[in-house]
């Protein structure tokens, strides 16, 4: 199989940024599939979390990526919002793993140096990049941009 369809995803307790990109492995052209967020409403934690197992799931289903890409949790000043993010992360590594995906995990520094040249650019630029990158029409919403960044990201290591 030359072609992978790569789900990125940056995750969040409220608002889960996703898209899905395809690569032929040979030729290397990436090609948008599509992006988006999901948004969960829930007052709960648990529910949220519930929201955003099942928005996964969706995504999956509806688009059958072959490989997952998911940003790892990095250190906020906050302890009780990276305990959040970290929750949030995890259900949605178990609905990719649960559905058969291969899950990679890639450093926010890592993600940004692959997609925008270094490590420390600001959203506007990951969100200027991602679109040029793809080719997109217009610049996609922050989250779905940092989720297709993370998708790109997969693409340039598994180029090395």
């Amino acid at each position: 199989m030359t072609t992978s369809r790569i789900l990125g995803i940056d995750p969040g307790s409220r608002l889960t940024g996703f898209g899905v990109i395809e690569v032929d492995v040979v030729n290397k052209p990436s090609v948008y599939v599509v992006s988006g967020c999901i948004r969960a409403k829930s007052d709960s934690l648990p529910g949220r979390l519930d929201e955003i197992y099942t928005g996964v799931n969706e995504i999956i289903h509806q688009y059958r990526p072959t490989v997952c890409a998911i940003e790892q949790v990095f250190v906020h000043k906050n302890v009780a919002t990276a305990l959040k993010l970290g929750q949030a992360r995890g259900v949605a590594i178990v609905a990719c793993v649960q559905q058969g995906l291969e899950v990679y995990e890639y450093a926010p520094n890592q993600i940004k140096k692959a997609v925008v040249g270094q490590g420390h650019a600001n959203k506007m630029q990951v969100q200027y990049m991602v679109k040029t990158l793809l080719s997109l029409p217009g610049v996609p919403q922050e989250d779905a941009a940092d989720a297709l960044a993370v998708a790109l990201c997969h693409i340039h290591s598994i180029d090395n």
